[in-house]
Formats: C-alpha cells, sequence, structure tokens
C-alpha cells in the first residue's frame, strides 16, 4: 500500500527535478543570449522636432514619434492607478512576471495555434516593446519573461513604469501618455479628470480598436471596464466612480493643434533644421526658437482668414461640398452620423456639418461630435439660393448635403463654405528682420503652398514708391509736376504691342505735384515718371531693394508693377523706407537649441544704422515715407487712418490689371506688413476688389493688436533737405513741400526756402543680443508660383 503511495510522489518528484533541469539548461542557453537592457538604463526616447515662438509658445512639432518626455514623479497618483487598473494591479508586488498569467497566455498559445490571450505584466510589455516582436510563440514567451526578471533586476519599479509611460504606443502616432493627453485632450497629464485618465489607461491593450476618435464606442466601453476595476481596487470611491462614468468627454478629432496658427512658418522652421541637422532633427529633441511674437501671429492668423471669408461672402455661396447618403439613419442622434463625417475635418471655425432637413426658412444639421444646431433667418442668408427647388441638384442644400458652419459675433449658427481664393500676410521688425508674423495661406492643410516665400506675382501699383524713390535720385520732388492725361505708348517702348494704359477709375485730372499722383495711385503720372528717368534706371535702382532684375524687365510697365515678386521680397524692400535707408534681411529662426536648451545656433542679423547697409539716401528715405503718409492720409488707404486713429503710418495699396492680385504693403516705424490676396490660378478678383478693400482689411487687423500701446514715433528728417514753396497746380492754392538742398527749382517747383527740420521722436532704439551666425533663409525654397507676367496693372 505505500509503494503506491509513494510511486506517485517519486514520479511527480522526479518530474519536477526534471522539469527544474530543463529550465536550468534553458536558462544556461538562453540567458547569454539575452539583449543588453543598457536602453532601459540609459533611456534616450526619441524626442520630436519642436518649434516655438519667441516668447516660449509650442506652433510645431515634427517626428514619427509624438512624446512628451515626463519623470514618474510628476505622473498624477490617479494617472499611474489607471494604467495599473487596467494593465498590471500587481506591479509593484511580482517579480516582473505573473506566473498565472503567462502558465495561461502559453496553454492559449499551445492549444489555440497561437490566438491572443492572457495579460503581460508592465514588466514584460517593456521588454517586448524595446527588444521582442510582438509574434504569439512559446519562444517569445519565454524570452519575454526572462528578459522581465533581467530589467526588474536592473531598474526599480518606479524607473520600469516610468519607461512605460513614456513608451507606450497609444494611437495618433501618440508614444506615452503624456503626448496622448495633449492629443486626445489638449492638455497636460496633470490637468486630466479620471474619467479622461481611464480612457487614456483603456488604450494600451489595442490602441487601434478603442482609439476614441477612430472607435468612440468601443473606447467608451474599454474606459468603463478601467472605472470598474479602479473602483474595485480602491483606487476611487463610489461618489468618483459614477461622476466619472456620467462624465462627457470632448476628444479632439484634429492632433495638430497648437497654442496659434502657425503652420507655414513652422515648415520653414523644420526645413532649416533637417537641413542643419539630417540625422538628428526628428528624433533628438531639437528645438527651434523662432522670431514669431505670440499674439501678432494669432493676429495675422484671425485677420487673414476673417477678410477671405468676408470676400468669399461678397461673392456668392456655391453649394453642397459633398453629400452622404442617410438611407439607413433613421433618428438624428444616430452615432453613425458621425462615421459619414469621418473624412471631413473641422477647421478651427468651419465647422463640418451634415444637413438633417432643409428649407428656405429653416436648416438642422448634426456637426461632427453629435451637437445638432438649426439655422435660420441671417443665418441661411447667404445661402438661401440653394435652398430654392430651381438650384442645381448637385449643389442644393438638401438632406445629407455636407455644409460647413459658423457662429456670428451673436453666437448665432451660419451657413459658410470654404474660400477658393488665397492669401498671405508678413510682418517683421523692419530694424532688423525679425519675423514677428507669418501666414502662408488661408489653410495649411488644404494648401501647404506658402504664398508668402513662393508666390511670384505682379504687384501692381505697390511698386511705384520704387519708381518715385528712383525719380528723386533724377532731380524729381514732391513737388514736380506731371500731367494725367492720357497718352499712347509704342510697342517698341513697351517691349511688346502699343499700349493705351488707362487709370484705374478711367478718369484724369490734369497736371498735378508727385506727392499727389502717388496718394491717388495715378498711372499715367507714373508711365511719364518712368519714361523721364529711363526704366533701365528703374529696373537697376529697384534691384537694389532686393527684387530680381529678370523678373521685372527694364519696360515702361514697370512702374505699374507688371514684373513679379513675392510678398517676401515686398517685405524686405518697404523695410528700407521704414528704417530710413538701410537694407536688411528678413528671417524667421532665432535660435536652434539641443534637448537641454543648449544653443546649437543662433541668427546674427544685420541691423539698421549701420552705414554699411545704407542702399538710399536718408533724404530719399524721410521724403517716400512722408509721401506713403499720404496714402494713407488722403490717398488709396485712408480706411487704415480710419480705423488706426494714428499719423504715423505708410504705406501703399496695388491692384493689378483685371483686379487679379491686390495688395497692401506699409509700416509704422516699428513694424512692415505686407498682405496678398489673389487665386493661386490667376483670374478676376471681380469688380472693386482692390488693395484698400481686398488686402487692406488684413493688414489693419493685424496692426490693431501689433500697435497697441505702442506710442506714435516718426522718422527724424535728416540733413540736407530744405523747404520748398509752389502753387497746387489743380487750383492754385500755395502749398510746400521738401526738397533736396542742392536740388534746382524747375520752374513748376517754386522757389526753395531754408527752413528748420521738425523735431520728431525718434524710433525706439534697437537692441541686438545675437551672438552666433546661422543661415537661416538661403534654405528655404523660394520656387516660383505658375503665375506669368500679364498685361499691364491698373493701380
Amino acid at each position: 500500500m505505500l509503494r503506491w503511495i509513494l510511486l506517485p510522489i517519486g514520479l511527480a518528484a522526479g518530474a519536477l527535478i526534471a522539469a527544474v533541469a530543463l529550465l536550468g539548461i534553458v536558462l544556461i542557453l538562453a540567458f547569454p543570449r539575452l539583449p543588453s537592457i543598457e536602453a532601459l538604463t540609459d533611456y534616450q526616447p526619441k524626442i520630436p522636432l519642436r518649434i516655438y515662438t519667441a516668447d516660449g509658445q509650442l506652433v510645431g512639432e515634427f517626428g514619427e514619434e509624438r512624446r512628451h518626455f515626463v519623470r514618474i514623479q510628476d505622473v498624477p497618483e490617479s494617472m499611474k492607478q489607471a494604467i495599473l487598473a487596467a494593465e498590471d494591479e500587481r506591479f509593484y508586488q511580482h517579480p516582473g512576471i505573473d506566473t498565472m498569467g503567462i502558465l495561461r497566455a502559453a496553454y492559449a498559445n499551445f492549444s489555440g495555434g497561437g490566438k491572443r490571450q492572457g495579460a503581460s505584466t508592465i514588466t514584460m510589455q517593456v521588454a517586448r516593446n524595446f527588444f521582442l516582436s510582438s509574434e504569439k510563440t512559446l519562444t517569445r514567451k519565454l524570452y519575454e519573461a526572462l528578459l522581465s526578471f533581467k530589467i526588474e533586476h536592473g531598474l526599480s519599479k518606479d524607473e520600469i513604469l516610468q519607461v512605460y509611460i513614456n513608451q507606450i504606443y497609444l494611437g495618433q502616432r501618440a508614444y506615452g501618455f503624456a503626448a496622448a493627453s495633449r492629443i486626445y485632450f489638449g492638455k497636460d497629464l496633470a490637468e486630466l479628470s479620471i474619467a479622461e485618465m481611464a480612457m487614456l489607461a483603456g488604450l494600451p491593450k489595442a490602441p487601434s480598436a478603442y482609439n476614441p476618435v477612430a472607435n468612440p464606442k468601443r473606447a467608451r466601453l474599454r474606459q468603463q471596464y478601467v472605472l470598474r476595476r479602479m473602483q474595485q481596487l480602491n483606487f476611487i470611491d463610489e461618489k468618483q466612480f459614477e461622476e466619472a462614468q456620467k462624465q462627457a468627454l470632448h476628444v479632439r478629432r484634429q492632433i495638430d493643434r497648437f497654442a496659434v496658427k502657425a503652420d507655414y512658418a513652422a515648415e520653414m522652421a523644420r526645413q532649416i533644421a533637417v537641413d542643419a541637422f539630417p540625422n538628428d532633427a526628428y528624433t533628438a529633441g531639437i528645438k527651434i526658437v523662432t522670431t514669431l511674437n505670440f499674439k501678432e501671429q494669432e493676429a495675422a492668423y484671425r485677420s487673414l482668414r476673417q477678410a477671405v471669408l468676408d470676400y468669399d461672402r461678397r461673392h456668392g455661396y456655391r453649394g453642397a461640398e459633398a453629400f452622404a447618403d442617410m438611407k439607413e439613419i433613421t433618428r438624428d442622434d444616430d452615432e453613425q452620423i458621425d462615421e459619414l463625417l469621418y473624412d471631413y475635418e473641422d477647421v478651427d471655425d468651419l465647422r463640418v456639418a451634415v444637413v438633417l432637413a432643409a428649407s428656405p426658412e429653416k436648416v438642422r444639421a448634426y456637426l461632427a461630435g453629435g451637437e445638432v444646431v438649426t439655422l435660420e433667418g441671417a443665418g441661411l442668408k447667404f445661402a438661401q439660393r440653394m435652398l430654392d427647388d430651381k438650384a442645381p441638384a448637385n449643389k442644393r442644400l438638401r438632406r445629407g448635403a455636407i455644409i460647413r458652419v459658423n457662429q456670428d459675433k451673436k453666437g448665432a449658427w451660419q451657413i459658410t463654405q470654404w474660400p477658393d481664393v488665397e492669401a498671405a500676410f508678413v510682418a517683421a521688425d523692419p530694424n532688423d528682420g525679425a519675423i514677428r508674423a507669418l501666414v502662408g495661406g488661408f489653410d495649411f492643410n488644404r494648401n501647404k503652398f506658402n504664398h508668402v516665400t513662393q508666390a511670384w506675382r505682379q504687384p501692381g501699383s505697390s511698386m511705384k514708391p520704387f519708381i518715385y524713390s528712383a525719380s528723386l535720385e533724377k532731380g524729381f520732388s514732391p513737388l514736380s509736376v506731371l500731367p494725367d492725361e492720357p497718352l499712347s505708348v509704342s510697342a517698341e517702348e513697351t517691349g511688346s504691342q502699343a499700349w493705351e494704359p488707362k487709370n484705374y477709375d478711367g478718369k484724369y485730372d490734369g497736371p498735378m505735384t508727385l506727392r499727389t499722383a502717388l496718394a491717388k495711385s495715378k498711372n499715367m503720372v507714373s508711365i511719364r515718371l518712368i519714361r523721364a528717368i529711363d526704366p533701365h534706371y528703374a529696373q537697376d535702382y529697384a534691384s537694389r531693394f532686393g527684387y530680381d532684375a529678370e523678373k521685372n524687365p527694364p519696360y515702361l510697365t514697370l512702374a505699374l508693377g507688371a514684373g513679379n515678386v513675392t510678398p517676401w521680397q515686398h517685405l524686405a524692400a518697404y523695410a528700407v523706407f521704414a528704417n530710413g535707408g538701410y537694407k536688411i534681411q528678413p528671417y524667421i529662426v532665432k535660435q536652434i537649441l539641443d534637448a537641454q536648451d543648449r544653443v546649437l545656433a543662433e541668427t546674427q542679423p544685420v541691423v539698421a544704422g549701420d552705414e554699411a547697409l545704407r542702399i538710399i539716401d536718408a533724404r530719399n528715405a524721410w521724403l517716400m515715407d512722408s509721401m506713403m503718409k499720404d496714402v494713407v492720409r488722403r490717398g488709396t488707404a485712408t480706411r487704415a487712418g480710419a480705423v488706426l486713429k494714428r499719423g504715423d503710418l505708410a504705406g501703399k495699396t496695388g491692384t493689378t490689371n483685371d483686379y487679379v492680385d491686390a495688395w497692401f504693403c506699409g509700416y509704422q516705424p516699428s513694424i512692415v506688413g505686407v498682405a496678398w490676396v489673389g487665386f493661386d490660378q490667376p483670374k478676376r478678383l471681380g469688380n472693386g476688389e482692390t488693395g484698400g478693400s481686398a488686402a487692406l482689411p488684413i493688414w489693419i487687423g493685424f496692426m490693431e493688436t501689433a500697435l497697441k500701446g505702442v506710442p506714435e514715433m516718426h522718422q527724424e528728417m535728416p540733413d540736407g533737405l530744405i523747404r520748398a514753396d509752389s502753387q497746387d497746380p489743380a487750383t492754385g492754392v500755395p502749398i510746400h513741400d521738401f526738397i533736396y538742398r542742392e536740388s534746382l527749382p524747375a520752374p513748376e517747383t517754386g522757389t526753395p526756402i531754408e527752413a528748420e527740420a521738425p523735431r520728431m521722436e525718434p524710433p525706439a532704439p534697437v537692441q541686438d543680443a545675437h551672438t552666433r551666425p546661422i543661415a537661416p533663409d538661403r534654405r528655404v525654397p523660394m520656387a516660383t508660383s505658375p503665375v506669368q507676367p500679364s498685361s499691364p496693372p491698373a493701380r
């Protein structure tokens, strides 16, 4: 009897000894083959390239892995508890593996052909993510277990959890919980609610299946499971559990949201970083500090968008963006409607919606995310003709129509649309060229072409100040008189065919001073002026300011801006008038830093005031500044003075022939800005869409913010100018102006009279703190747009 009792015990003991021996052999053979865990003990996560404004706001992030490294002591306790509840409740007790879990997974792989079952510990997940594949085999599980023991021996529990929290993939290209928190909720970890933490903690099991953007229902079920586990483990009490269950989560559909929209500027900075550090740009945690000012960039973005939308509303509604099949939708709160909108993104204030019901009096629409809104009255006015039964079937607003809506200033919903027109705006400090705001188009995701640096467009009358400036060097003055009368130009002079130019309004005012002609943007005077100074001289003179001579040929049409320039070139050129005659170089990158904030490179800009940079006489700059102030006081840009209520604004409108391009280039002594509006494939903007109506509002909207609290300042009149008296050629009223001291008065300018220069406050001094040079913007492509020279501009 005893023998029958001892026999099974002996067999079991023998089997155990054999198993231990076998395990020992496996360990002897496998352990030396385990990889080094140096990657964990010296953990260096891949940190993306980040772009910041000069005042520290994040505006761009580039890299395959979106990651924000966070130390374990900075992770909220509730976030740790949510992770442990979802993934490994005994993490701080076990030695790296959960024995029962490993046996269960091994049996599942053996009996189920490798089907997924069981759960890995956090340590095992770290081992797998760093060193192993994700295949479901017994061999891989064994290596995973052995690696887990090795990791537990080399790192503390908190160090392992820190690696896990920063390394685990959580969908939407987010690696780590800090990155996921920003991407899904737009918050730092410390700002999350328990409900939001539970949602994130549910992601590691299957980031695609439980992604709250792509699969909100499944994500919600997983979140509820995590909350129940947190309650069962006493991490939260009953009240917290119930509140978290009821909380509505607002998950961001767009992952690239930053404090301010600066996509075009961020892309320029990215190109510079990749050129400078091609191997490390996206992984080494490099930071680029741009010259952008946060508030001014925001103002530029908002102002440009508003001006473009205002232009678009002036030219009518084009109809539904697309149509969705609503046959299977029976309820207005059906979550399947969200799936119909999945391919359409909200873009800032342009919300995507699908029409549930439509009539000429009322439209009900479902917004992405579940909100149902009603539009009526003024909210339908813009789209009224597309609610008529006679509207084209492929554009008429009816059930299933995909539309765009936004809210007016009073919060009422209204129908809007994606604009077809494009625009650009750029502003800089005229004293050193630091870019303070840059918006290269209406929406970067729709059109990545940077119209500030890449769009070659006809400048129209915004080119006239450089012709007038050239004429001052040829003996003309603001008091010089030329006739504003019709003229005919031969083919020899135009370089192509005979030409009979006209003023933009078709009116002619007879003889007038150059000051008045520039303020009123008179084409006939400008053509006579360039003819008098010679187009070749005008071309050479304009080249001083940075314009490409080959793109601005030496014909009379140059006076009306029939060549091609970029807004970037215009910015640098107008800065010369703003700073008193010095050529500066616009730049957008201030510093490049490594992950530890050590300076890798720094821009050392040239600064106005260095006489080696002077390209025009100080007297010329002062007179042109004075004449362009008249453009704002009494010319084509009076709206700027009326809105901003300042006397130190100067600039010039520009509208090309047939209203194809609209410009306003202007400045105050502390900031220069250039606005442009037009279509990518050049076509008419529409009657009356001049620089003053289409582009100037962008500039004004920006300057309202940029000049807030900035005192008026004026250039100090340089030596070498004298006062000259004359008469207005149209009215005979006595007038006076300033001319070069050595100028001989022409008959129409009157007799020069010596005068004291008026005492005016000079601009605030410019400080240069830069010490190390980089070549910031030469790497930015300046590719030409499809725009080609066309007929001479009108204004």
